[in-house]
């Protein structure tokens, strides 16, 4: 399975946001939307992503207030990156080793969206409901007369 594979079936829906944004309107973006990242992007360029690791630290140094922080102030700058062709095995590798829970997609200079580890964890998940459905399936179809000869010998 590939990373383009996750994509296809999540959608084309992709937030971003400008490092000029304020940290206080992106944080509205992210429980509006319910989403946990969003993409920073500038001049058509990714340049950043900002996740709710980053706003909570933010709020921690400023006990509990965002104060008047912009989101280029906070993100993880030059984050990590996977292509769509990735095999999704070594974009769940990048993502563990990294401690990332985000993964901006780009082919070139083209985001394509983003992946969470949700996304990877219910991706393999579902895989392998579909091998024990279809190792069921086998199991429940074995040919009685090879299962009668195996079983005298």
């Amino acid at each position: 399975m590939k990373v383009s594979d996750i994509l296809r079936f999540k959608g084309a829906t992709l937030y971003t946001v400008a490092p000029d944004t304020s940290l206080s309107a992106a944080v509205h973006i992210m429980a509006e939307k319910d989403i946990g990242s969003l993409v920073v992007m500038q001049y058509s360029e990714l340049v950043g992503i900002l996740t709710f690791r980053e706003v909570i630290n933010t709020l921690a140094k400023n006990h509990g207030n965002l104060g008047t922080a912009h989101v280029g102030d906070v993100m993880e700058k030059s984050p990590m990156t996977c292509t769509s062709e990735m095999d999704l095995d070594e974009a769940r590798r990048i993502m563990l080793d990294k401690h990332m829970r985000y993964l901006p997609v780009l082919d070139g200079n083209t985001l394509n969206g983003v992946i969470s580890f949700y996304d990877v964890a219910k991706a393999v998940v579902e895989a392998q409901s579909f091998e024990n459905t279809m190792l069921k399936a086998y199991i429940r179809d074995w040919p009685a007369a090879e299962d009668a000869s195996t079983n005298t010998k």
